[in-house]
């Protein structure tokens, strides 16, 4: 088996490890008292950001793979978008269980009145057709429509990051971050695809040329 072979055998379930770590992280940090304070404020925080951070993570996978060509990492944006949704979906558990104990009241009016929760809850309210149409029957059912559905990712992800930067009173560098992240993968998407072919075979070129030329003879003593 070639290394690249097994390099693709190997990436998803890496992958995976890796988006479900920061899960895993949060529930060692409970069990083990790590969390001290406002816990629930705190978990609450993180699934958040891993939720957030993860979004941009989907939309970098298509830049990537125009600039790369490796078309393998396309088969990976599922996958990491649903755990992205999985972290918001837990995000919004914790605020709706743990935080405010089911309290309808309290919860309407915290969603029509407080600006950042209801930008927040926009953005989730966004990425649940996305989760329910990812599979490939509805890609297939709706067609071309399912990428104009899909481009919502986009709107998730400002509201996202909107919501990260009105929720924090002091340090706003995360939040600004991947603002800035999200605006360079949105310009990313505006680059034609004739100059990514371009870009892609000048990073391809030094290794091309390493290949044609081959290993260096060896030198008689």
């Amino acid at each position: 088996m070639t290394a690249d072979r097994l390099l693709q055998r190997a990436l998803k379930p890496a992958v995976f490890l890796g988006c479900l770590a920061p899960m895993g992280l949060i529930a060692w940090d409970l069990a083990t008292g790590q969390i001290h304070g406002e816990w629930i404020k705190e978990i609450t925080h993180r699934t958040g950001h891993w939720g957030l951070g993860i979004i941009v993570a989907t939309l970098a996978i298509t830049p990537l793979r125009r600039l790369t060509g490796w078309n393998r990492l396309q088969s990976l944006r599922r996958m990491i978008g649903l755990f992205a949704f999985f972290y918001i979906c837990v995000h919004f558990a914790i605020y709706l269980v743990l935080d405010q104990f089911f309290d309808w009241h309290t919860i309407v009016k915290d969603v029509a009145k407080r600006p950042y929760i209801t930008v927040g809850f926009t953005g989730f309210i966004l990425m649940i057709p996305l989760a329910l149409t990812s599979t490939k029957g509805w890609i297939r059912r709706l067609g071309r429509r399912w990428v104009t559905l899909h481009s919502l990712i986009y709107v998730t992800a400002l509201a996202g990051v909107v919501h990260f930067m009105w929720s924090v009173k002091a340090d706003r560098l995360r939040p600004t971050l991947l603002g800035l992240a999200l605006v360079f993968l949105l310009l990313a998407r505006l680059v034609p695809r004739g100059l990514s072919d371009r870009l892609r075979g000048w990073l391809r070129a030094p290794r091309a040329a390493g290949a044609r030329t081959g290993p260096a003879p060896a030198v008689a003593d």
